[in-house]
């Protein structure tokens, strides 16, 4: 057993013997020992679901510029994200939204998704359902969350998101995450923003969704809410580590690639992922995950949810 397996193994097992002072006088990482504690702490048994493209391929973590797109490919997909346009308020020529990022964006994906699968649907109401969801996964919807959370959807809603999914026979399939979206008038928002009430997903995404979906415990998602980086790495050791049959080595050019865009120098990347994959494990017990000098090496584990336990109309 490696130093990380030991340090993570030791987190959940102190936690739940001796409880959250006795494993911070032990040393070990507060942020980590945090999330666990949170994590393990829910009762509510509660499960979203998500696309497998997201647990490949993710949204950008920091703001671009409102008239940039965002392009990243891993393995056989490719994510392109267009951003959008709206009409300015003095009838001038049309402004740049912005691609959507950060943790937000990703929480209201995440509810896009779970809501889609567990009604049958590809009309999804939003509104109150949207911030009653995001408060029981912990995350304020009032004041600044308030409002950094409809500028998420309105981006969402006005981008060209698209999956190319590169199959042996397949070839290229272009899938469009929003066919149609509603906007209202918020009265209350002194700068005039626009309140997404209603979505309506794509055929083609719904379709994709409902073939390959990756079940995930809202706990987790709890537990990480506000780090993009995290979410992504949970979402991927969900999605990648119950379908191996054998070890396999993720080099840290090939995590690079997939999760570290933003960074310019390998090492700088190496040092920063390493905890954020500890977030992402204090999560996820019963991931097997070690952490060598050549990269991360996945190891044949149970799903976050038991699939008797997944139920889909």
């Amino acid at each position: 057993m490696t130093g990380n397996e030991t340090t993570m193994a030791a987190v959940h097992d102190i936690l739940e013997a001796r409880g959250k002072a006795a494993a911070l006088q032990a040393g070990l990482d507060r942020n980590v020992i945090e999330a666990a504690a949170l994590y393990m702490s829910d009762e509510d048994g509660a499960f979203s679901f998500v696309y497998s493209g997201w647990a490949q391929c993710a949204l950008p973590h920091r703001r671009l510029a409102d008239d940039a797109p965002w392009e990243i490919s891993a393995d056989r997909v490719r994510l392109v994200v267009e951003p959008g346009r709206r009409p300015s308020r003095d009838n001038g020529p049309l402004e740049w939204v912005g691609v959507p990022f950060g943790s937000h964006a990703r929480l209201i994906l995440l509810y896009l998704q779970t809501e889609a699968l567990k009604t049958g649907s590809r009309d999804i109401e939003l509104g109150r359902s949207l911030r009653d969801w995001l408060r029981r996964i912990g995350v304020a919807v009032g004041g600044r969350t308030g409002l950094l959370v409809k500028e998420q959807a309105e981006r969402i809603s006005r981008c060209r998101l698209t999956f190319h999914l590169q199959g042996r026979t397949t070839g290229l399939i272009n899938q469009s995450i929003v066919d149609r979206a509603l906007f209202i008038e918020d009265m209350e928002d002194a700068q005039g923003r626009l309140t997404l009430e209603t979505a309506k997903l794509s055929e083609g995404f719904f379709e994709q969704l409902r073939r390959h979906p990756v079940p995930l415990e809202e706990a987790a998602i709890r537990a990480i809410n506000n780090n993009p980086a995290a979410l992504d790495a949970y979402i991927w050791l969900a999605y990648r580590l119950h379908i191996l049959t054998a070890p396999k080595l993720i080099t840290w050019k090939a995590l690079k690639a997939q999760f570290g865009v933003g960074f310019k120098e390998l090492h700088h990347f190496k040092h920063k992922w390493r905890d954020t994959l500890n977030l992402a494990l204090a999560v996820y017990p019963a991931a097997q995950v070690d952490i060598v000098e050549a990269g991360v090496v996945l190891k044949p584990s149970r799903p976050p949810v038991a699939p008797r336990h997944v139920a889909l109309r």
